[in-house]
């Protein structure tokens, strides 16, 4: 008896399944193409970012070892064009060898493309803190008390790596203007902050012994 009863269940539970797959056919097989759809969605951009992310490489490094004096303009171009494709890894490798290389006179423009790198390349946190301090370096000699600490205070504010590097340029440059109080008060932000790089704090500290010890 309790072996037909076991044998009725189970039809039962095959005919429940069968009826299943029967009434929802349609559902299943969109259900099962739209799921296709995805991961050879998923395949064909992750193929196209890696192509792409090969692409910009084979250029720039082919770009920076073509370059010369004589196709001064024609790295520019490329180089730009690379800065513009937003990339994490080259967008700033370009910047930095148009800037080593004195490739852009305009200061305006040099500024324009580190806003395209910090406010609209997806960088890690640190890369991009480390983009900060770079645009403040270059800013440092011809910019306006103002202008430099509105560049650096998202490093000044945080508790990044770079943050005894942001407060150290402020505190030189604050020495370079003859203004010592607030030179060292920067100082000693960095030598109070346990985070400090340990080769910037001993340079605080000999700034302060040294040079503002009164």
């Amino acid at each position: 008896m309790d072996e037909d009863l076991s044998i009725i269940n189970t039809n039962t539970r095959n005919e429940k399944v069968k009826n299943f797959f029967i009434n929802n056919r349609n559902k299943i097989i969109s259900a099962v193409i739209v799921l296709a759809v995805i991961l050879v969605s998923v395949y064909s951009y992750d193929k196209y970012k890696t192509n792409q992310k090969k692409q910009i490489s084979n250029n720039f490094n082919l770009t920076t070892l073509e370059y010369s004096e004589e196709t001064k303009s024609i790295t520019v171009e490329k180089l730009l064009k690379i800065i513009n494709k937003k990339d994490p890894t080259y967008s700033p490798l370009s910047l930095y060898f148009i800037i080593d290389n004195k490739l852009i006179s305009d200061e305006e423009k040099i500024n324009s493309l580190f806003d395209i790198i910090i406010d609209k390349t997806s960088l890690d946190t640190e890369i991009k803190n480390l983009v900060i301090y770079k645009k403040a370096l270059f800013n440092a000699d011809q910019s306006q008390e103002s202008e430099l600490l509105k560049i650096l205070n998202p490093l000044i504010n945080s508790q990044s790596v770079w943050k005894s590097h942001a407060l150290y340029l402020m505190a030189e440059y604050f020495y370079s203007k003859s203004q010592k109080q607030k030179s060292k008060e920067f100082f000693n932000q960095i030598i109070s902050l346990e985070s400090a790089n340990p080769d910037i704090k001993l340079q605080a500290e000999k700034r302060l012994n040294r040079d503002l010890s009164e």
